[in-house]
């Protein structure tokens, strides 16, 4: 196994292990979809957000609160729309 496949086997178990159940229930689906194909870069950008309290980034991924600069990325942004998505319109706007 790759250091890389390393990192997003824990970057997706991470995901679905966060303490808050419905962080697991956006976070945990995002990650098993997108991290199998992020960059090395997007990997970093993610793990620094799975670093964070589940309270804000629920409140961010809802759009509660505005995303602080610092983390107001592009998986950020995937997250947002992830959690967003609206299945009975069916649209989802992806970066």
């Amino acid at each position: 196994m790759t250091e890389k496949m390393t990192i997003q086997k824990k970057l997706i178990y991470n995901s679905w292990h966060r303490g808050v159940r419905e962080a697991d229930l956006i976070l945990g689906p995002f990650a098993a979809i997108y991290v199998p194909e992020f960059s090395p870069l997007n990997l970093e950008l993610f793990e620094a957000i799975l670093e964070l309290p589940d309270s804000d980034i629920l409140s961010w991924a809802y759009k509660q609160k505005e995303v602080p600069e610092e983390f107001n990325n592009d998986v950020m942004q995937m997250i947002i729309n992830f959690a967003n998505y609206n299945k009975e319109d069916d649209q989802i706007l992806l970066v």
